[in-house]
């Protein structure tokens, strides 16, 4: 009996029974060339044209940068980074080669075109001294069409270029070949958008999410849900208009053969209209008398159906979590989860948030721009550093300072804090940092509010020194 009975394969995924027969899968590399271009093209249209596909792109920009990703000096004399900060703060309000957008912007911008097309390029733009800049260094954000995925050559070096990146006998990218303008601009008219251009690897920043071993470009998250939400665009905008047409109410009236040339409305009919169409005055509670054979016959057209909202709901549940949104947040249905499953749902949202800030948009773009800003400050003695080229690494050490995210729970949140700093497994620093704020300035600002209050003769229970009293006076009562 048993030697009748088909092996079972060791691994049921490789299986090429009938359950499996259709699913062949190809054989592809980490980098698809231009198959991604037909992808980024489909990934921008749905953006711009459909609510659902726009609003993930919104909220995860509005997650991850908010209103920007703050950089605090680490070492240094206080005199220093004051200097530092100072000089940092003038940057970034012309810190765009296109002077539209500050850095905050900037970031916000780059967010975008990964989540959108997968990817987005930055180039380091220096300036010279007289062109009045505070440090002579600017960014140009790139969008990602403009380095050709299709593009794979020979470079004259010997070097192999392969979706618009020269690589290095390492391995590693030498240079990038790119198009003066974007290929897609008709505006360009003064530009030769069709020549490529090629730039050295260190005036460039590629910031991209690689989900491969050698992945060389990035790949929009929507790639996988392109045909789900356009199908779902347009099963809505059906419904839509059956709708409108369930909408217009309309009657038939059928009459008896004999009543060819006689109407319906009898003493109901009021007027005609140009056309010679008979009008009859219609109140609230009005019943008219048919003649004997006459009937009326209204028009029921089929609703969109009880299992709409569900049918939409499911589908949306799919593309928010292949886009990393949780549903709730893409589309404010707060109808059926309660606030501590809420709470669980965006704490793993927030640790999306933050391994795509902590791995892929600080080192690659925003860590990258503050090096070569101190490289920049130092040179052109926007500040004065003698030793810095002893040890740059020590100068260039940044604090990131994320926007905060803000209390759920208000009073339970800070609450938690508080007992969190007094048991010792956090400081004020840490929990300062992690809502976004400085926690020297917020010392400083306590400072100056306590000293004012003092000359005011004013007392607040803000006022940590008073509370510090407050608590050594009852230990005095308890322990006399």
């Amino acid at each position: 009996m048993a030697d009748s009975v088909a092996a079972l394969p060791a691994n049921p995924g490789a299986s090429t029974g009938r359950r499996l027969a259709l699913f062949r899968a190809p054989v592809t590399g980490p980098n698809q060339g231009t198959q991604i271009d037909t992808i980024v093209n489909r990934v921008r249209h749905l953006v711009r044209s459909n609510a659902w596909a726009g609003a993930a792109v919104d909220k995860w920009v509005a997650s991850e940068i908010g209103t920007g990703v703050q950089a605090k000096p680490v070492n240094g004399s206080p005199e220093h980074k004051v200097r530092a900060t100072r000089t940092w703060k003038r940057w970034i309000k012309v810190s765009d080669a296109q002077a539209v957008l500050d850095f905050y912007g900037q970031q916000a911008l780059a967010s975008r075109e990964v989540k959108e097309a997968g990817e987005a390029f930055a180039r380091f733009r220096w300036r010279r001294a007289s062109d009045g800049l505070p440090v002579p260094l600017q960014i140009q954000l790139i969008e990602s069409e403009q380095c050709p995925r299709h593009y794979n050559a020979y470079a004259p070096n010997g070097n192999v270029i392969q979706e618009g990146i020269e690589i290095n006998k390492r391995g590693q990218a030498a240079a990038y070949w790119m198009y003066r303008a974007h290929p897609g601009d008709t505006s360009a008219l003064t530009i030769d958008a069709g020549t490529l251009v090629r730039i050295p690897a260190d005036e460039i920043m590629h910031i991209y999410h690689p989900l491969r071993a050698g992945q060389l470009r990035g790949i929009p998250d929507m790639a996988s849900v392109i045909a789900l939400i356009f199908g779902l665009d347009r099963v809505q905008d059906s419904v839509m208009e059956r709708q409108a047409v369930a909408n217009l109410h309309a009657g038939w009236f059928t009459r008896p053969p004999e009543s060819a040339n006689v109407g319906p409305l009898g003493e109901a009919r009021l007027t005609d209209d140009a056309d010679g169409t008979p009008i009859a005055g219609m109140e609230p509670g009005t019943m008219s008398e048919l003649p004997p054979g006459w009937g009326v016959t209204f028009n029921d057209p089929p609703g969109a159906g009880t299992d709409f909202p569900e049918y939409m709901r499911f589908n949306l549940l799919g593309f928010a979590a292949r886009v990393g949104i949780p549903y709730e947040v893409l589309t404010g249905d707060l109808r059926t989860i309660t606030d501590r499953a809420l709470k669980l749902l965006l704490l793993e949202f927030h640790r999306l948030i933050e391994m795509s800030l902590w791995l892929y948009t600080i080192p690659m773009f925003c860590g990258r721009v503050r090096d070569e800003w101190w490289n920049m400050a130092v040179l052109s003695g926007a500040l004065s550093v003698p030793d810095y080229y002893d040890d740059p690494d020590f100068y260039r050490e940044t604090l990131w300072v994320p926007q905060g995210w803000p209390n759920s729970h208000p009073v339970q949140d800070v609450r938690a804090d508080v007992q969190a700093i007094r048991g010792g497994i956090s400081s004020r620093t840490k929990v300062t940092l992690a809502k976004g704020e400085d926690p020297e300035e917020i010392d400083a600002e306590q400072a100056e509010d306590n000293k004012r209050a003092d000359k005011l003769g004013l007392s607040y229970d803000s006022d940590g020194r008073r509370a510090q009293a407050e608590s050594a006076l009852q230990i005095k009562e308890i322990i006399p």
